[in-house]
């Protein structure tokens, strides 16, 4: 058996997966985002170990023999979180997370560096890790002298599972300090804000063995001892390796908090300019590229909580026939926006609203403003020099068919949907645990699953989305110019 442990936004999941890669089970853990003040996004570590024992303990409970049977445990989670520790490893402040915002003036002032750029081929985005401890050494320097360790999310995971302080590629290529090339931490960069290389973590491969178990938890977890730990991968890596997008020209489409076009390179193919995340794959010598809408079911969400419906009756609402777009146009700029214009401060907005726009036009137009964003990355990622032809979409809001009709028409790309089966970030972290249990073959496990259904764009309303997509790229330089 083999555990995956995927270290979300508002949970963490854990996957029980035997050595036939069937699903034997999964539970979760709930987590709380502090917003302390606006633009801010915090979690306390403590809350990461407390929701993962809720999670691994409801799977004991299951499936107690099968717990037993792991030999290896992979780890998957949000990226760019600043998880900053003392010289005795204790946490010195909550975690700034990834869609956290606060660090936006230190951002662009490294990214006015040009060795930024150069060497970790990324803009350097304020949800980013240097810039939040830029912004801790500008505005807590008494805390910022005290940093001994910073970690990833996951990684405090690891040090709590194995005491050892260990991260892998793919997710520390979103930190601002990697290079991304060599896959290596560069200490230039490291110095320009300050930190060395003795305050980072060892660096693995995201298919290699990084720590074991620790005694103490494997008795707890009924395992036996010697389980190995993988490098893992931040949470995009680790659903491509869940759904075998880890060759050249794959490709998905996450629908989650957040929405992800990410597509396999299996090369290094930096296009900084167009806001196109340059990444390490979790497998050796692979890269990939995302664009990011830091706001896709998150939009949703909100406008169930101010609505008082849930998402599936917003969407339900709409039917199952795709409508022509309404004239009204929705910015999910709403924690700011990340690909294609790299902007902390801009906000979402409605356009376009009269007196006829009812609860049902704004979930229509959330649903499209998300796909707009999508179509929004799929033009950097062409300008990126990576053509896509289709996409496989995952994530919570892949659920609502209505959605998946809008993406593909916007896209103009045929949407792939996979045959039943949990193929996201927690299931590519137990591969990634196989894998580094056995000295597997990464790309003999990190299969694709079989396509259940592909929904097409509709043609019909092809123009029409065109239009619309026009109105809502107009949209941006426009809410832009009052600010």
């Amino acid at each position: 058996m083999y555990l995956g442990i995927d270290l979300g936004t508002s949970g963490v999941k854990a996957l029980l997966m035997d050595d036939a890669q069937r699903i034997v089970g999964s539970a979760n853990g709930a987590l709380d985002v502090s917003r302390p003040h606006m633009g801010w996004s915090e979690q306390a570590p403590a809350d990461w170990i407390r929701a993962t024992r809720q999670a691994v303990s409801a799977l004991k409970a299951e499936h107690p023999q099968e717990l037993a049977a792991v030999k290896g445990i992979g780890l998957s989670g949000q990226m760019h979180g600043a998880t900053l520790l003392d010289a005795r490893d204790d946490v010195l402040r909550p975690c700034i997370l990834w869609n956290d915002t606060r660090s936006f003036a230190e951002a662009e002032k490294l990214d006015a560096d040009p060795r930024f750029r150069k060497i970790t081929g990324n803009i350097v985005f304020p949800g980013f890790t240097a810039p939040k401890l830029a912004w801790v050494k500008n505005n807590e320097p008494e805390l910022f002298a005290k940093v001994a360790k910073v970690l990833l999310p996951k990684d405090y995971l690891r040090l709590w599972l194995t005491g050892e302080h260990i991260s892998e590629m793919s997710d520390s290529a979103g930190t601002s300090w990697l290079d991304v090339a060599g896959r290596r931490w560069s200490p230039e960069l490291l110095a320009a804000t300050d930190l060395d290389e003795g305050q980072m973590p060892r660096l693995v491969e995201g298919s290699e063995r990084a720590g074991m178990l620790r005694a103490e938890l494997a008795a707890e977890w009924g395992m036996s001892s010697g389980v190995v730990i993988a490098g893992g991968a931040g949470d995009n890596a680790a659903s491509a390796c869940g759904m075998g997008t880890v060759r050249p020209g794959h490709a998905f489409a996450s629908l989650g908090t957040s929405g992800v076009l990410f597509a396999a390179n299996g090369a290094y193919l930096p296009n900084p300019e167009s806001a196109v995340h340059t990444f390490c794959h979790a497998l050796p010598e692979t890269w990939h590229q995302m664009g990011v809408i830091l706001a896709a079911t998150d939009s949703l969400n909100w406008l169930a909580g101010i609505t008082g419906r849930s998402a599936s009756e917003l969407t339900g609402e709409l039917g199952d026939a795709l409508h022509a777009p309404s004239g009204v146009t929705f910015l999910p700029y709403i924690s700011g926006e990340r690909t294609p214009h790299n902007d902390a401060a801009i906000r979402g907005v409605f356009s376009g609203l009269d007196r006829e726009s009812d609860r049902a036009a704004l979930t229509q137009a959330v649903l499209e403003g998300v796909a707009f964003a999508f179509r929004d990355s799929l033009e950097a990622l062409a300008a990126a020099g990576t053509t896509l032809t289709r996409v496989t979409a995952i994530g919570g809001g892949s659920r609502s068919r209505y959605w998946l009709k809008a993406i593909a028409t916007a896209l103009g790309l045929p949407v792939d949907l996979p045959a039943d089966g949990d193929f996201g970030a927690a299931f590519g972290a137990a591969r990634l645990g196989l894998i580094a249990a056995e000295a597997a073959d990464p790309f003999a496990v990190c299969t694709a699953p079989a396509t259940a259904e592909t929904i097409e764009p509709d043609t019909a309303l092809a123009d029409t989305y065109a239009e619309a997509y026009g109105r809502y790229r107009a949209l941006y330089p426009a809410v832009r110019s009052t600010m």
